[in-house]
């Protein structure tokens, strides 16, 4: 018998930190993932959190597991997918010091990731855009906070986990402007800002200097913002912005999609997608590909070059008297 407490004890206390140096994100959601998996078995094998051994984790735990993730909590396979994976860490890992258990861990290990269809990518227009920037009430301090915020995001790209932990120290206006983040798998990068992000930042860093805490876009007390507090602020400002946009009301829009606008914004301009990749702070440029099959001004002038020379440019548009064109056939 090996209870489950020893092997999930060194994962997360030698394995995680020392030997992969995972980040905080990916620890957070593992450990996340165990918290459930954990009351979840307290639910259905009427066990003490205690006393669950490793030959309790057998596939039809995990399997009705990750069932009732997409049923009862209605998680995506996305989610779902994410959370097989740190089980699977944690069971590989523990695989080779158990070897009396090995047959049920290999079963587990076995589980097949659910296939997903490729998402649709959702951006913002131009005009939803300035829509949006112009929403925050500036005459207040969240609202001068939250426009700096939306302003930044938007061009930059950057991940909501990347801004929520951006300090006064990341964010340079001198010549060659540009901010400074960590971001996704421990990667420092640098992205430029824009003369017109800069008019927005740089009052607002004024600003900001005369208030406690280090962090770029604090709370009241200084401390920094969480995912939560982002999404909520950009729901409020959607609303408003959507009495003046119309077309915002039939859009699904999250901090990550401001992160998508960036990008269409850069492929729009005509910026090379390997460019776009590393502004993205994206490891392949296989990433990026879902730009370009999102754009279809690309794909429209594609069409347009490859017309023969009578044909005028353009979506075809039938005849005005559709009657004497078929006609004419």
């Amino acid at each position: 018998m090996t209870l489950l407490a020893a092997p999930l004890q060194r994962y997360f206390t030698d394995y995680a930190h020392t030997q992969r140096d995972l980040s905080p994100n990916t620890i957070a959601s593992y450990r996340d993932t165990w918290r459930q998996l954990i009351k979840h078995t307290i639910r259905t094998r009427d066990i003490a959190a205690h006393r669950i051994d490793l030959a309790v984790i057998d596939t039809d735990l995990v399997t009705s597991f990750l069932d009732q993730l997409t049923t009862a909590r209605h998680n995506s396979v996305a989610t779902r997918n994410a959370r097989l994976t740190a089980i699977r860490a944690v069971l590989a890992q523990a695989l080779p010091d158990h070897p009396e258990h090995a047959d049920t861990i290999t079963r587990v290990l076995a589980i097949p990731s659910r296939r997903r269809p490729a998402p649709t990518v959702q951006f913002l227009t131009i005009g939803e855009t300035e829509a949006l920037l112009a929403a925050p009430d500036t005459s207040t301090w969240t609202g001068r906070r939250d426009q700096a915020l939306l302003a930044l995001a938007v061009q930059t790209g950057l991940r909501i986990s990347e801004l929520i932990t951006l300090t006064r120290n990341d964010i340079h206006t001198a010549t060659g402007a540009h901010v400074v983040c960590l971001g996704k798998g421990r990667r420092h990068r640098a992205t430029p800002l824009t003369a017109t992000t800069l008019t927005i930042m740089e009052p607002y860093l004024t600003e900001r200097a005369t208030r406690p805490g280090d962090a770029l876009f604090p709370r009241p007390d200084g401390a920094h913002l969480s995912r939560d507090a982002l999404e909520h602020r950009l729901a409020k400002h959607l609303n408003t912005a959507a009495a003046t946009c119309p077309s915002l009301q039939n859009k699904h829009v999250t901090m990550h999609t401001l992160r998508h606008t960036a990008a269409m914004q850069l492929l729009q301009a005509g910026v090379d997608v390997s460019v776009i990749a590393l502004w993205l702070g994206h490891q392949h440029t296989s990433s990026t590909d879902v730009y370009l099959h999102a754009d279809m001004t690309i794909k429209q002038a594609a069409i347009d070059r490859t017309r023969p020379p009578h044909i005028p440019a353009g979506t075809y548009t039938p005849p005005p008297d559709i009657l004497t064109w078929l006609d004419s056939l």
